[in-house]
């Protein structure tokens, strides 16, 4: 991996020194279990542990080239290494490697360095998870819209959007756990696995001094199904990097703005455009991790070797095992510290949570109508038409007090037939979402969090949906039952709250019903018509005149024929007065 994404620590498990340190220490161990089996003298594992082990601990940069430049006449790199070993221990050399084949100590120090890499990675994730699980805290209670298919669903708290990146981390961190555990594996059995040339306890004693565990049949090499495991684990890690940093794109966009990546002092976002702040960090993330999920597809296909080994596997590990490894812990350290200094809008999420006039509150109604007695089918109707009647009105003015839908409700008989102003207000309060966040908080993180602000759970709805029916007018005894009608309701958007405030021109949704008649009266005369009897010609003229002017209003651009919501008695829009009456001809 270049240096650009290489931290020191991951590096340095995949140099030449650290590689050639493992070799030894493999070397050594299995010469001191054979001296004590009896198998080669004491006094010969005592200098090859003495004098080799001072040779590897001077190992330079011009060690290494010469046991490149052995390698180059060799074509060996196992070899190469046992002959400059050899120059520093001397006759007692002639005891290294025996019984051995080359896979014992490649596979084996692979394993060394896939865990050392692993316990790098598992500290990586959980100082990600810190970060996280802060973050999540801090805002437990920050409203944002939630969205399905890139389109605003309905109401949810960024900590929750955290805390479901944190559970996805947890489930992570496992995976690298057992993943370690599964490539932790042994193998000195000689040529073909079979310890021909070798005792057991030979590699039993290596394993322990390694932190390993014998692998139970080598077959010379050590099965690639537990390396595949541990890419497969390394490449769902880079998924779950990749989905964060995605959402984190997402929000910085200019359309959007809820949070963006810190932006420091100093910083340059474009070459061009001095004005610009992108999301460079999110990005590269999502490119380091493709380069890990690279790794695994091949880690799968290394899994088929020929009869008991080939080596078609080796230079593909070569590559993406340092790579892999290496661009995971350094997303890993990157994502931490940018979430750590991500910038958050609560204002600019209250803002986009209005944005579509409250049609993301429509399930609230859906649920209510039916629990009032509406069918399923005749609630989803009523309360569709009235969003696609918002969505089709969103450019035709500011919606951002969110009330344009919730206004259409009130104004639909159906809907207000079940449900009072009260209930609809109820049903609008996008709290009303976060009820259950304690319980989702105490499943991700073993603890609650912090508690709501205060006056948070004062104004929350009882978790039960309200709805107000419409009680049934009295009626007296002996009396004929009068229709009652809704008392007229006046606009959300009266004047004083509307954007389109003003006293020539206003917007609004009303409901005018005649007065209700008292019980036992009679019902008042109804106005006569043009030319009824008893009335003066002057009087048929004037009644004349009105039924004209009548006729000739400018109707609404939102008229009952043309409206959602129907009926002679409501409409929405914009009134001008009377047209002006132009002469005959």
């Amino acid at each position: 991996m270049i240096p650009r994404y290489s931290r020191p620590e991951m590096a340095a498990i995949w140099s030449a020194e650290n590689r050639y340190r493992i070799w030894f220490e493999i070397e050594a161990v299995a010469c001191e279990a054979m001296a004590d089996a009896g198998q080669i003298p004491a006094d010969a594992a005592r200098a090859i542990r003495d004098r080799g082990g001072a040779r590897i601990a001077a190992i330079s940069a011009a060690d290494v080239e010469r046991i490149d430049a052995i390698e180059r006449e060799t074509r060996h790199d196992v070899i190469a290494f046992l002959t400059w070993l050899g120059e520093g221990i001397g006759p007692e050399a002639r005891y290294v490697h025996q019984g051995m084949t080359s896979s014992d100590v490649l596979d084996t120090c692979l394993s060394v360095q896939l865990v050392q890499a692993a316990d790098l990675l598992i500290s990586d994730t959980e100082a990600l998870l810190a970060v996280l699980k802060k973050r999540a805290f801090e805002h437990k209670y920050t409203l944002t819209i939630g969205r399905s298919h890139g389109i605003h669903a309905e109401p949810t708290s960024f900590g929750l959007k955290l805390a479901g990146h944190h559970a996805e981390f947890a489930r992570n961190l496992e995976r690298l756990r057992v993943a370690r555990q599964e490539v932790a594996s042994c193998a000195i059995s000689g040529a073909i696995g079979t310890f021909a040339h070798l005792d057991p306890a030979v590699e039993a004693r290596v394993a322990a001094r390694l932190g390993l565990r014998p692998e139970p049949v080598s077959t010379q090499v050590i099965p690639r199904d537990r390396h595949a495991a541990f890419f497969c684990a390394l490449g769902l890690v880079a998924s779950g990097i990749e989905r964060l940093a995605t959402e984190v794109r997402h929000l910085q966009r200019s359309e959007m703005r809820e949070a963006e990546e810190f932006f420091h002092p100093g910083q340059k976002g474009s070459s061009a455009m001095p004005h610009k702040r992108n999301p460079v960090l999110s990005e590269n993330l999502t490119g380091l991790a493709r380069i890990v999920r690279a790794a695994v597809v091949p880690a799968l296909e290394n899994v088929t070797l020929w009869h008991e080994r080939d080596i078609s596997h080796s230079s593909v590990e070569r590559v993406f095992a340092p790579d892999a490894t290496i661009a995971l812990d350094f997303a890993l350290g990157r994502l931490a510290g940018m979430m750590e200094k991500l910038v958050v809008y609560p204002e600019r999420m209250a803002a986009n949570l209005r944005a579509l006039g409250g049609v993301v509150h429509s399930q609230e109604v859906l649920l209510a109508l039916t629990q009032a007695g509406m069918s399923r089918e005749d609630a989803y109707k009523a309360v569709q038409r009235n969003a696609m009647a918002v969505w089709g009105s969103l450019d035709e003015g500011p919606a951002a007090s969110g009330d344009l839908f919730r206004a259409r409700l009130a104004a639909d008989p159906e809907v207000s037939a079940l449900l009072s102003m009260a209930a609809l207000r109820d049903l609008f309060d996008p709290r009303r979402h976060l009820r259950h966040l304690d319980t989702l908080f105490l499943r991700v993180f073993g603890e609650k969090g912090p508690a709501a602000p205060a006056g948070w759970n004062d104004l929350l709805p009882a978790p039960s949906i309200s709805v107000a029916m419409k009680p049934a007018p009295e009626v007296a005894p002996g009396a004929a039952a009068v229709k009652q009608e809704p008392a007229s309701r006046p606009s959300t958007f009266a004047p004083k709250e509307s954007p389109f405030a003003g006293p020539a021109i206003g917007m609004g949704i009303t409901t005018s019903p005649p007065p209700a008649t008292p019980h036992g009266a009679a019902p008042p005369a109804a106005p006569a018509p043009a030319g009824a009897a008893g009335q003066t010609d002057a009087e048929k003229k004037e009644a004349e005149k009105k039924e004209a002017e009548k006729k000739e209003q400018r109707p609404s651009t939102f008229a009952p024929k043309e409206s959602p919501f129907g009926g002679p008695a409501i409409g929405i829009g914009f009134g001008t007065g009377p047209a002006e009456r132009k002469p005959k001809g």
